[in-house]
């Protein structure tokens, strides 16, 4: 049994589904409970991780692909996958393979103006990529404890 629900879209490698997917992923962070500010983040970060994945993986004008975004969804927390070259996964199995992001990364497995990485990485708090048949950039946030709290109910007898 799994501890989490898992979302998974394809969406054409285009610059205007960007906004498709994000408005997707904010919505399921909205219903984790994250705060304004926390789901401007992630918003941000996914929308250059899909941006990324369309313009690298796909530079020929009309060049037919797919990015795949997947999101786990736990109670305190949402993991988030972005895989260009439109290969479906198996969620569990990638997380497992994918390696930490390290800014001291050679810039060549990153890609040309890996720079989108380091945004995504002051965003989130943790970052992972595998490069592996296209790229996969694995992407988690947690929801503070603070708010954590506000959305649980509790029982007091």
């Amino acid at each position: 049994m799994r501890e989490f629900d898992y979302f998974e879209m394809r969406i054409p490698s285009k610059t205007q589904y960007v906004g498709v997917a994000r408005l997707a992923i904010s919505g399921l962070a909205n219903r984790i409970g994250f705060s304004y500010d926390e789901i401007e983040d992630i918003k941000i970060a996914s929308s250059e991780a899909i941006t990324n994945a369309i313009q690298h993986a796909y530079p020929e004008e009309g060049e037919k692909g797919e990015v795949v975004v997947g999101c786990a969804i736990y109670e305190d927390k949402i993991e988030i996958m972005i895989a260009d070259y439109g290969k479906s996964f198996d969620f569990e199995h990638i997380s497992k393979k994918v390696g930490p992001y390290d800014e001291n990364t050679n810039a060549e497995f990153i890609r040309e103006g890996g720079l989108g990485l380091f945004l995504i990485e002051s965003l989130m708090d943790e970052v992972k990529v595998l490069n592996d048949n296209g790229v996969t950039v694995f992407m988690t946030k947690y929801v503070a404890r603070e708010q954590v709290k506000e959305y649980v109910e509790t029982d007091t007898f």
